[in-house]
Parts: C-alpha cells; structure tokens; sequence
C-alpha cells in the first residue's frame, strides 16, 4: 500500500496492490469438488483451477483491501497467483488479516511523516462516527498511558478496522517491550458489533482474536523446505505460549438500536497492525516483514 498526501497534510490518494493464493481451496467451493484425494479415484478428477473468495461473500485475498478512512482518490488491484509449488488455502480472517496490516503500518507511517498523532490523523480521515468511537474508546480504555512511552525499546501502537467493510468495528491498543525479540503486556480492544446478543460471547472471541493474532503476528510462519513443508511436529512450528499471554481487556460498544453484525475475525487484522505499530513505535524502523521476529527487525535495523 501507498499514499499521496496532500499539502493540508490529509491523505489525497491511496493504491493497495494485493498479490495472493486464491482462499477459495476449501473443497466444495466455488462449484469444483476440489478433494485432494479426487486424484485417486478410479476415475481421478484433476484439481480445479480455483478462483478466489468474491466479494459478496465478504472477499479472499481482497477482503478489507479497501481502507474504511475518507480518501478521496482509491486504487485496489488484486492479482491471484494460481501456479505455487504448494497449495494454499484460508487463514482466519483471509486477506483481513494482511490487508489490514498494510493499510494501518502506512496510517502510521504517514502521521509520523507529517508529525501528526496517530490518534487524531485517523479521526480526521473517518466521517462513520461508530469508527471514531471504537478508536476513541480502545484509547481511552489504556487510562492515558496510550502514546506515554515510545523509544528505548517500549511503544504502543494502535490498529482500527470494519471487519469486511460490513461486519463489527473494532480499534485495538497494544503496548510492546523490544529486546532481542518482542512481548505484548496489555492489549486494550473496543468493539461495535451493533446489538449485542451474547456480550460475553462477544467478549471471548473477540479476547480469542487477539491472542491468535499475536502468535501470528510474533512467531507464526511455516517452514519450507524448497517446495515442500519442512515442519514435522509442533516443534518445529513456534506458537505463542501461556507464559507470553498479554494482559487483554475487552470493551463491548453494544448498540441496541442497531442490526446485530458479525463479529468473526474482527480482531485479527487491528491487532497485528497495532503490534507492528507499536513495535515502529519502539525502535523508531519499521518492520514489514511478518512475522516480528528478532531477523525481521535485525533486517530492518540494518
């Protein structure tokens, strides 16, 4: 993702370019079978040539492509990447997860550029007002410590995304320590989902995205081995662990004037930009490389 920004200091255009696997491998999707063990039948099926997840359906690899900030000139690309040496399918939240991500690391890499608070930038750029609220309440929820620490290897950072453009709101503020790799202490989340029928369901899978999300976000990636996947056991696929557990509090925006939305995935993509947020916050570089783990932010040091 890029932007221009404009002489007023607001952001003036933005190109998200998304390059992905198709998420549509599940099989029974898209009208194929596409059953791996179809190959062996008597009569084998050859694998269907899959196409991505569309839009109606909440989107693949372009799902939340589309900032949720008033930008009056957008650009969205997507270019699916059909022949890989290993077959992929859907991560939770699909392309939320990285589109999100992309979008708000540049948020902040703008405010930063233009010596604007990362808060305020973003409320200046959303007119939706149950936007404003999720961002404002996630801030305040961190008792003013938001933005007191940044530098000498502690930040905090935040992330805000419409989970799919359609479904819940939600803002997350995360607070990172940097040494030789990163720890999340406190994660502080605010969530319109809209009429809440079941808060503390609401709560849980909101509190679940969050600890996912940072696993993905600080140790996940699964290692190859030229094409083929070279993680035999757990051992050798690193996942966040009890003892690495942030402190998470949840605040439910419940709105019983409205439509009940989906709360799905909302968390996952505003809490990986709100770690890479904060960890830009620490260093002072910024590490685009997921996950953030002590090569990545040698890399970016370097």
């Amino acid at each position: 993702a890029r932007a221009v920004v404009g002489d007023d200091g607001r952001i003036a255009a933005m190109d998200v370019t998304v390059n992905s696997p198709p998420h549509g491998n599940r099989p029974g999707r898209n009208g194929s079978p596409n059953l791996r063990a179809a190959a062996y039948l008597a009569r084998p099926q050859p694998p269907a040539r899959s196409g991505d997840v569309p839009l109606a359906r909440g989107g693949g690899a372009d799902r939340n492509a589309v900032p949720g900030y008033a930008i009056p000139n957008l650009k969205i690309a997507k270019r699916i990447v059909h022949k890989m040496p290993y077959r992929s399918s859907s991560l939770r939240a699909l392309g939320g997860f990285l589109n999100v991500f992309a979008i708000e690391t540049l948020i902040d890499d703008i405010a930063a550029a233009t010596g604007a608070d990362p808060v305020a930038f973003r409320l200046a750029h959303l007119d939706d007002p149950r936007a404003r609220a999720v961002i404002e309440a996630a801030v305040a929820e961190t008792g003013g410590a938001f933005g007191s620490e940044a530098g000498e290897g502690t930040g905090w950072g935040l992330g805000y995304a419409r989970y799919k453009n359609t479904a819940a709101y939600c803002a997350i503020a995360a607070r990172v320590e940097v040494d030789e790799t990163v720890r999340v202490t406190d994660v502080f989340a605010a969530i319109d989902p809209g009429e809440a029928i079941n808060p503390d369901g609401i709560v849980n899978q909101t509190e679940g995205g969050i600890v996912q999300a940072a696993s993905w976000t600080l140790k996940e990636a699964v290692p190859f081995d030229g094409p083929t996947v070279a993680a035999e056991s757990w051992l050798d696929y690193p996942i966040l662990k009890f003892s690495e557990v942030p402190k998470v509090k949840v605040r439910v925006l419940a709105r019983p004037e409205e439509p009940p939305l989906g709360c799905a995935e909302a968390a996952q993509g505003p809490m990986a930009a709100a770690l890479g947020n904060a960890v830009f916050q620490a260093l002072g570089a910024r590490v685009r490389a997921l996950p953030l783990t002590r090569d990545a932010i040698i890399a970016a040091l370097s």
